[in-house]
């Protein structure tokens, strides 16, 4: 279960990006456009942001992959930084709530 601390980065979180353009909060995390985008798990942020960005960071030592049944994500990582969480989850709110590559044309 989350700390006080990181209970509270999570709802300041929630806070700076509730009003954003398609965005929604409900008990699973924020999602853009009925995608979830981002969550808390414990003591860390999971965000969906792009494979190279993920490998990125995982090799900085910035994050860890997400681990879903056993299998490690190629473009989810969990963040146990507070202080990175806010540009993270914005990184990925963009990356999300792209719109698909000829999807109005």
């Amino acid at each position: 279960m989350a700390g006080n601390e990181t209970r509270e980065a999570y709802e300041n979180l929630v806070l700076s990006l509730r009003d954003e353009d398609g965005v929604t909060v409900d008990p699973t995390g924020l999602a853009v456009h009925g995608t979830l985008f981002a969550f808390l798990e414990g003591d860390d942020l999971v965000v969906e942001v792009p494979e190279a960005r993920a490998k990125d960071l995982v090799s900085r030592g910035v994050a860890r992959r997400f681990t879903s049944e056993g299998h490690p994500s190629r473009k989810w990582v969990r963040v146990n930084d507070i202080q990175l969480w806010d540009e993270l989850a914005h990184e990925a709110h963009e990356y999300v709530g792209e719109p698909a590559v000829g999807g109005q044309s």
